[in-house]
C-alpha cells in the first residue's frame, strides 16, 4: 500500500499538484477510529492520485469527498469522548450515593471520623495560615529576590560570638566604593526619638534615619513628595499616612515644619502606611544627612568599623548576579579592617531579604523574626494530630470490612474493576474530609482568635487573614488529607476476591490487618503520652524559670520608664506617697533579656573582656536586696567627669583573677572601663543579669552623673495596689503631660520575658488535649465495634458462668495492654529528648520528676478504662437469650 505523500517523495517536488480537500481530510480524522485512521487515509490518498491522472483534479476531489462520507460507518466510528465522560460522571454519582448511604448507615463511625478529622484539620488550617503569613513577609517589595541585608558577627577574645542584624555605616560606604555592580544600597539607623511639636500639638515620635536611596531599595510608595529627593537634605523627613494624620489632621503636611527640641524639620513626603507583613516598620523617616550633621560631629566613632549597634545596610544586586562574588569582596574587607583591631573581630556577611524573618533571631533586629524550628515544630504537631485522625479512619474502615466486603464483591461481579473500587473508597474518604473541612473552618475561626490572644506579640507577627489563596490552600489540604486517610482502606477493599466473598464472607483475610490496627493504636497513644508529658515538663520548667532565685529581690517592685524625664524630680514626688517604700534609678532592667556591655581591662592592657553593665544609684542595691560579699555601696552621685567607683560581681574577679578571686583583697583594685580608671569598692554575690538560658557572667554596676536615667524602680507596699497605682499616675501626670505612664511590676516583666515558653506550653498542652480526644474517639469506635462483633461470644461465656467483671477484664486487657506498650515507648523517649536535647540549652533548669512522666499515663489509663469498661459492661449485661435466640 502506497501513501500519497510517499509518492510525492519519489516524484520530486509536486507541491503545485492538486491536493485532496482539507475539510474531507479533517472529517476523516475526526470520526475514524485511531487504529483504522492511517490505513484509511493511505487508501484514499492512493485512489485520489490515480483519479487525478485518469479523471482530472475536479472529479478526483469529488470522488475523495464521497469516499470520506461513504466510510462514515459504525465499524469506523471512534467512541465519542463525551460517552466516556458520561460514564465517568455516572460512576462518580454512584460513588457519591454509596458514600452518602454508608455515612448515614454508620452514624457513630461517621461522626468519629468527621469530628476527628475536623478537629485535627482545624489545627492544620491554623498552621497553614501561620506559614503562609511568614512566607509572605516583604512580598510587596518588588526587588525582594535581589535584596540583601548586611549582618555582622562580633566576637571578643575568650567570649562566644554574637550575631547582629546591624552593622556599621562604614560597611555601607565601603561597599558603595569597592563593590562593583551593586544596583542600589541604603543605610538606616534607629534611635531617632523625641516629642514632635506642631503648633499646640505635641506627639511622642520615633523614626529611622534613612539615606536618599531608601525608596530605590524598598517599595514603600510615596503619596506626596518625590522619592528621589525626599530624604536628600538635612532636617527633612517623610511621614506615613497615619503619622501625618495624627500631627496635621486633614491639612496637607507637605512642606510643613515639625519642631524637635530647638530644631525644625521639614516634611518632604508622605508614604503609604507600612504593610503589617513587613520586617521594616516605621512611622517616619528622617534623612541620614541629619545624622551626619548631628551625630557624626558629636561622636568621633560614628563612622568606625566597630560602631555596629544601630546601623542597617541593605543592597540590591542586579538580575542574575552572584551573591557569592560580593561575599568574597566582603571577606577581603573583613580581613583588612580587622587587622587594625586587637582582641575583637567584626565579620560582615550577606543575608537574603526573604530569609530575614524566617531565621534565627539576631541581636539588634528591627523587625519580627521566627526561628524555622518553631514552624517545623508546629507543623510536626499538626501533622501528628492529622495522622492520628487518619489512623482512626483507617482502623474503623478496615474493622468494618466484613460488612462492606460483600458490597465490594457484588460490584466486582457486575463489572467494577479494581480501579473503580479504589476510586469509590478514595472518593468516600475525600467526601468525609470535605465535610470535616466545613466544621474545621468554624473551629479555625475560633482557634485563630484564641491563638492571637495567647501573647500580645503574636498579633504583631501575623495577621491570619483569609484570602482566596488561603482558601485554595484549605481545599487542597482537605483533599490531600482525605486521600491520605482513605488510601489504605481503599487499597484493602480493591484487593478483595469477589467470588470468595460471595461464597463465604468470613474467609476475608481481615484479621491479617489486626496487628496493623494494634500498631496504629499504639502509635496514637504514644504521641498522646509524649504530648502530655511534654506539657507537664514544659510547665514545670516555665514555673522554675519564673520563680528561680535570681540573686536579688523583684517582689513588689514597680519599674517606671522615664521616657526622657529627669529621675530626681519624679523620685522625690513618688517618695511622698505613703505606700511607696523606696525608690532607685537604673539605666535598664536586668534579667529580662536586654543587655548592655562595655570593655573592661585589668593589669594587662592586651587582655580585655566584654562585661555586662548597668548604671544605678545608691538606692538600687537596697531596693533589690543585692548582697555584698565585700565592700560597700555607692554613697553620693559623682560630679560630671569625676566618676571613680565601680561595683562588680564575683565573676569579674574570676575572669581577670583579681586578687586571686578573694573579694576582700579585691577592694581598692583599679580596672579600666571605657578609658576610665575605676576603683572596686564592692563585690556582689553572683546574680542573673541575663535570662536563664545563659550562665552567670561578669557584671559591673556604675554610678553615672548623666541624665536622664532609663527607669525608676519603685518598691511599694502590697496593700491597696489600685490606690497606689492611681497616686503614681497622678504624680506622673504632674511631671509629664504628654507621655502616658509606662509602669510594670518586675515579676510581671519576668513572666513576659519567658512568655514564649508559656505560649509553647499552652500550644503543646492544647495539642495534647486534641491528641487524647482523637485517640480516645478512635479507641471508643474500636471498642464499640469489637463488642458488637463479640456479642455472641459474650453471651455464650455468660451462659457458661462468666461474671460481668470477668467479661470486662477479658475484653479490656487487650486494649489496656496496647496502652501499656505506648507508655513504655513514650516515657523513655520523652525523658531522653528533654534531658539530652532540650534542657541542655538552659544553664539552669529543673530536674525531670517521675510524677511529670506518670501523671499522663494514669490519666490516659483511667480515661481508656472508662471508655472500654462502659461499652464492655453494657455488652456483658445484655440478656443472652435475646442475643442467641436466632441461633
Amino acid at each position: 500500500m502506497t501513501r500519497f505523500d510517499s509518492q510525492n517523495d519519489r516524484s520530486g517536488d509536486q507541491s503545485d499538484l492538486p491536493q485532496p480537500p482539507r475539510w474531507a481530510q479533517r472529517l476523516i480524522s475526526w470520526y475514524c477510529r485511531p487504529d483504522l485512521l492511517e490505513d484509511l487515509q493511505g487508501d484514499l490518498n492512493e485512489y485520489f492520485e490515480r483519479n487525478l491522472k485518469a479523471k482530472g483534479a475536479k472529479r478526483a476531489r469529488l470522488i475523495y469527498c464521497l469516499d470520506a462520507l461513504k466510510f462514515f460507518r459504525l465499524y469506523t466510528i471512534r467512541k465519542p469522548d463525551f460517552l466516556n465522560l458520561f460514564i465517568h460522571w455516572i460512576m462518580i454519582g454512584s460513588y457519591l450515593k454509596t458514600s452518602r448511604r454508608s455515612l448515614v448507615r454508620n452514624k457513630l463511625f461517621s461522626f468519629i471520623n468527621i469530628f476527628g478529622l475536623a478537629v485535627s484539620m482545624s489545627v492544620g488550617l491554623l498552621v497553614i495560615s501561620l506559614i503562609s503569613d511568614f512566607l509572605s513577609y516583604d512580598d510587596f517589595q518588588l526587588k525582594k529576590d535581589r535584596t540583601y541585608r548586611v549582618i555582622t558577627t562580633f566576637q571578643n577574645v575568650d567570649q562566644p560570638a554574637v550575631e547582629l542584624a546591624s552593622t556599621s555605616v562604614k560597611v555601607g560606604r565601603k561597599i558603595r566604593e569597592t563593590v562593583a555592580g551593586v544596583e542600589d544600597l541604603t543605610i538606616l539607623r534607629n534611635g531617632f526619638s523625641g516629642d514632635a511639636h506642631v503648633g499646640e500639638t505635641v506627639v511622642p515620635f520615633g523614626a529611622f534615619w534613612a539615606d536618599n536611596s531608601f525608596f530605590k531599595v524598598f517599595t514603600f510608595p510615596l503619596l506626596k513628595g518625590d522619592p528621589a529627593t525626599a530624604l536628600k537634605e538635612p532636617y527633612s523627613l517623610v511621614l506615613t499616612e497615619k503619622t501625618a494624620k495624627k500631627l496635621f489632621g486633614d491639612v496637607d503636611p507637605l512642606g510643613k515644619s515639625i519642631r524637635f527640641d530647638s530644631l525644625n524639620y521639614t516634611v518632604t513626603g508622605v508614604a503609604k502606611d507600612v504593610p503589617k507583613l513587613s520586617h521594616v516598620r516605621f512611622d517616619a523617616l528622617v534623612s541620614f544627612a541629619t545624622a551626619d550633621a548631628l551625630l557624626a560631629k558629636a561622636d568621633p566613632n560614628f563612622y568606625s568599623w566597630e560602631n555596629v549597634w544601630q546601623n542597617y545596610v541593605y543592597m540590591v544586586l542586579p538580575e542574575n548576579s552572584d551573591p557569592e562574588s560580593v561575599q568574597a569582596i566582603l571577606d577581603k574587607l573583613n580581613t583588612k579592617e580587622n587587622a587594625a583591631i586587637k582582641n575583637k573581630k567584626f565579620t560582615v556577611a550577606l543575608q537574603p531579604l526573604n530569609k530575614v524573618v524566617l531565621s534565627k533571631r539576631l541581636d539588634n533586629s528591627i523587625g519580627p523574626t521566627m526561628m524555622p524550628i518553631v514552624i517545623w515544630i508546629l507543623g510536626g504537631l499538626a501533622f501528628v494530630i492529622i495522622l492520628s485522625a487518619c489512623f482512626n479512619y483507617t482502623n474503623l474502615s478496615i474493622a468494618r470490612s466484613l460488612r462492606r466486603s460483600r458490597e465490594v464483591g457484588i460490584r466486582k461481579i457486575i463489572g467494577a474493576m479494581k480501579s473503580h473500587v479504589l476510586g469509590q473508597f478514595m472518593a468516600e474518604s475525600v467526601i468525609i474530609a470535605l465535610l470535616a473541612l466545613v466544621f474545621s473552618f468554624g473551629l479555625f475561626l475560633f482557634l485563630r482568635t484564641q491563638f492571637l490572644a495567647l501573647d500580645p506579640h503574636i498579633g504583631d507577627l501575623v495577621v491570619l487573614d483569609l484570602s482566596p489563596r488561603i482558601i485554595l490552600y484549605f481545599l487542597v489540604f482537605a483533599i490531600v488529607v482525605g486521600l491520605a486517610a482513605g488510601f489504605l482502606p481503599a487499597l484493602f477493599f480493591s484487593r478483595i476476591n469477589a467470588l470468595q466473598v460471595i461464597k463465604d464472607v468470613s474467609t476475608v483475610k481481615v484479621f491479617q490487618r489486626v496487628s496493623m490496627r494494634k500498631a496504629l493504636i499504639v502509635i496514637q497513644y504514644t504521641f498522646s503520652l509524649i504530648f502530655i508529658a511534654t506539657t507537664l515538663i514544659g510547665y514545670n520548667q516555665y514555673r522554675g524559670l519564673v520563680l528561680f532565685d535570681l540573686g536579688f529581690t523583684t517582689e513588689n517592685i514597680l519599674n517606671i520608664s522615664m521616657q526622657g524625664n529627669k529621675g530626681n524630680v519624679l523620685a522625690k514626688e513618688l517618695s511622698e506617697i505613703p505606700s511607696v517604700r523606696e525608690v532607685s534609678q537604673s539605666l535598664m532592667i536586668t534579667s529580662l533579656g536586654s543587655i548592655h556591655g562595655t570593655t573592661m581591662k585589668y593589669t594587662d592592657p592586651r587582655d580585655s573582656a566584654m562585661v555586662w553593665l548597668n548604671l544605678v544609684d545608691e538606692h538600687y542595691l537596697p531596693v533589690h536586696n543585692h548582697k555584698l560579699v565585700a565592700g560597700k555601696n555607692f554613697t553620693l552621685r559623682p560630679k560630671k567627669g569625676e566618676e571613680s567607683e565601680i561595683i562588680v560581681n564575683e565573676q569579674v574577679l574570676k575572669r581577670f583573677n583579681i586578687a586571686k578571686r578573694d573579694p576582700e583583697k579585691a577592694l581598692g583594685k583599679v580596672v579600666t572601663v571605657d578609658g576610665n580608671k575605676l576603683t572596686i569598692v564592692g563585690v556582689l554575690k553572683d546574680f542573673h543579669y541575663g535570662t536563664m538560658e545563659k550562665k552567670i557572667e561578669p557584671v559591673m554596676f556604675r554610678y553615672s552623673s548623666d541624665e536622664p536615667w532609663g527607669y525608676l524602680n519603685v518598691k511599694i507596699a502590697p496593700t491597696d495596689l489600685p490606690a497606689t497605682m492611681a497616686s503614681i499616675d497622678n504624680v506622673w501626670r504632674k511631671i509629664d503631660k504628654i507621655h502616658p505612664l509606662e509602669a510594670k511590676f518586675y515579676d510581671d516583666q519576668i513572666e513576659l520575658a519567658y512568655s514564649q515558653f508559656s505560649v509553647m506550653v499552652k500550644v503543646i498542652g492544647f495539642i495534647a488535649f486534641l491528641a487524647i480526644c482523637i485517640a480516645s474517639l478512635g479507641l471508643f469506635g474500636m471498642v464499640v465495634f469489637t463488642t458488637e462483633t463479640r456479642l455472641k461470644e459474650i453471651s455464650i461465656r455468660k451462659v457458661l458462668g462468666a461474671t460481668e467483671g470477668g467479661l470486662v477484664f477479658l475484653l479490656s486487657k487487650g486494649f489496656l495492654g496496647l496502652l501499656l506498650i505506648a507508655s513504655l515507648v513514650a516515657l523513655p523517649a520523652t525523658y531522653f529528648f528533654f534531658d539530652k536535647v532540650v534542657l541542655t540549652n538552659f544553664a539552669y533548669h529543673q530536674p525531670i520528676g517521675l510524677s511529670e512522666l506518670l501523671i499522663g499515663v494514669v490519666m490516659v489509663m483511667v480515661l481508656a478504662f472508662l471508655l472500654i469498661g462502659s461499652q464492655t459492661l453494657k455488652a456483658a449485661r445484655k440478656n443472652p437469650a435475646n442475643v442467641l435466640k436466632s441461633e
